[in-house]
């Protein structure tokens, strides 16, 4: 870090007034102190260094050390569409920016509790690899080539053996930090994260390692409201003070405000450090006793860069082209640049309950021409008050574009809840406006009903029907099953209602109803009512069955005493003769 500075020193006069008023204050924040809230609301560091947490993990490798600059932009809004206006240094690419955006959303969703602001990942992923070198990343977020960090054989960095057999970062003896987020192979396997909903977790993607990150600064049941809790975090990405102090710099700064800046334009840093170890109880390296650096063979450490943990730049220029990548971003051609999804000729979307739509949804991916993009990752969300879900049960699939940009969603399967839900497109990972699909379940119908039976129903007052009452609905002639009827007891008058003397059914409770819902056919169309009581008024009363879909059949009950029994008649005895 010293280095770092001492480069910025010695730019000039006025340049060094001004920076040595920077690095001051920020020294000064190293002095033991406590919590303070500024008057916007910024937390301000603790000072001093809390010891590290059981799951730290310490790191002695280098890393990006420049201050921001020294005329800070005006807040602007939450929204990450924001001008395209100041310095690449100050801004934040838009790719990089809308990943760190949208991992504070999901751990404000899933961990609430840790309140997670997406500054502080700005600021980690600004030290860590100058937020993705520059925003050099595609359309779904993953850099265009891996950013490594030193090989961690124990020289000069900590001793970690491969973990990974090279899957993530080429090198099959040793571990080696990957990604904008900088995490060690074995590290990864505990905490990587698939942010975007491309079915992976690649820490070289910005969106999968934000999320990683995000979740790894939460761990503990931190509160990252609390300065003394963001510092915990912070130093257990690298428990030193330097490393805290830039991460605090720039995260005040981020929270000052900054800009949007378009992917691949960023400020590309000098050399990209890495190696540090992410993973709890992970081995560490050797760190030197608190307070002491070893200076290295030819270096002074009363001068400045002599004593920084992190390699001192050369005092002559290299005698070998240098390997870092050129600062000047490459342009990225318009055709393959994604400039929104569409609708690619998707029709009504409306299905019965427990039917599959026969409409597809369909978008297409464009590129800045308008012409199509091929491999764009996108996400279909089915969203609202439903039950509805795409082939599988899923309510949510991420596809990739084919050539012609298009991509057509599984098969949607409607639910037994009727209505309108919301099925939305959009490319994953990325803030551009969505395509949203309004979609209709109708209710199962049926167009007839009819008594599978002919028997009369009577009972006599105060009893129940012995005989049941049961129907069978149709709908074009074919079993209708699970539709919805309402079966009431109604008056017998020019507009009938429910009535309220006469046969009734119970409830749960064994109370008197004369009205059920939520009654439905079976699989074969049937419906058997349950059972039917008279009370003690007699006459001829009315049951009427009415299905989703119109059908309606009245049913006749009679409530009537049986015929008395005739009596027999009493044979006379003849008389006895008299004699």
């Amino acid at each position: 870090m010293a280095a770092q500075f001492g480069r910025r020193l010695r730019k000039g006069a006025t340049t060094t007034a001004v920076a040595a008023v920077a690095v001051a204050a920020l020294s000064a924040s190293g002095a033991p102190g406590t919590s303070l809230v500024t008057e916007s609301g910024d937390q301000q560091s603790t000072g001093s260094t809390p010891p590290p947490d059981d799951s730290a993990a310490t790191g002695n490798s280098p890393y990006y050390t420049d201050l921001p600059p020294l005329n800070t932009p005006d807040k602007p809004g939450t929204s990450t569409n924001l001008p395209v206006t100041g310095s690449a240094e100050s801004g934040i690419p838009a790719s990089i920016l809308a990943a760190y955006k949208k991992a504070e959303q999901t751990l404000d969703d899933t961990d609430a509790a840790c309140r997670l602001p997406w500054q502080l990942l700005a600021a980690i992923g600004k030290v860590e690899s100058g937020q993705a070198r520059g925003g050099r990343v595609d359309a779904n977020g993953t850099t265009f080539s891996p950013i490594l960090g030193p090989v961690l054989d124990g020289r000069g960095f900590a001793m970690i053996k491969d973990t990974d057999n090279g899957a993530y970062d080429g090198d099959s003896t040793h571990d080696r930090a990957v990604g904008p987020m900088q995490f060690i192979p074995s590290t990864w396997a505990t905490w990587g994260q698939d942010g975007n909903g491309d079915g992976r977790k690649d820490p070289n993607n910005i969106y999968d390692a934000a999320l990683a990150a995000g979740r790894y600064l939460c761990a503990g049941s931190r509160d990252l409201s609390l300065a003394a809790d963001l510092d915990r975090a912070v130093l257990s990405y690298n428990h030193s003070d330097a490393y805290l102090r830039t991460v605090r710099s720039w995260f005040d700064y981020y929270n000052r405000g900054t800009h949007e800046i378009p992917d691949g334009t960023g400020t590309v840093p000098p050399g990209l450090g890495g190696g540090r170890d992410h993973s709890p109880g992970s081995p560490s390296p050797s760190p030197s006793p608190p307070g002491t650096t070893k200076p290295k063979p030819g270096t002074d450490p009363t001068k400045p860069g002599g004593g920084s943990t992190g390699p001192t730049p050369p005092t002559t220029p290299p005698t070998t082209p240098p390997t870092t990548p050129p600062t000047t971003p490459p342009t990225t051609p318009p055709a393959q640049t994604l400039a929104g999804v569409e609708n690619a000729g998707t029709g009504t979307l409306t299905a019965t309950a427990g039917d599959a739509f026969t409409e597809r949804i369909k978008v297409r991916a464009r590129n800045s021409l308008g012409g199509p993009l091929a491999k764009v990752s996108v996400t279909f969300t089915i969203a609202g008050d439903t039950d509805a879900a795409f082939a599988g049960g899923k309510n949510a699939v991420t596809l990739l574009t084919g050539t012609d940009g298009t991509v057509t969603a599984p098969v949607l399967k409607a639910g037994e809840k009727a209505g309108k839900f919301t099925v939305r497109a959009t490319a994953t990972g990325r803030s551009l406006p969505p395509v949203a699909y309004t979609a209709t379940v109708t209710a199962r119908q049926a167009d007839e009903i009819a008594r599978t039976d002919e028997k009369a129903l009577t009972a006599a007052p105060g009893t129940e029907f012995a005989d049941t009452v049961e129907v069978k609905a149709t709908y074009k002639d074919a079993v209708a099953a699970g539709v919805a009827v309402t079966a009431t007891m109604i008056t017998d008058a020019e507009k009938p209602a429910e009535n309220d003397k006469g046969p009734y059914f119970k409830d749960a409770d064994g109370k008197t109803v004369r009205t059920l819902t939520e009654l439905k056919t079976g699989a074969d169309g049937t419906l058997k009512l349950p059972r039917i009581y008279a009370d003690d008024t007699a006459g001829t009363y009315k049951l009427r069955l009415t299905t989703e879909g119109g059908a309606t059949i009245v049913i006749e009950l009679k409530v009537e005493a049986p015929e008395a029994s005739p009596t027999p008649e009493t044979s006379e005895t003849p008389e006895a003769p008299v004699g």
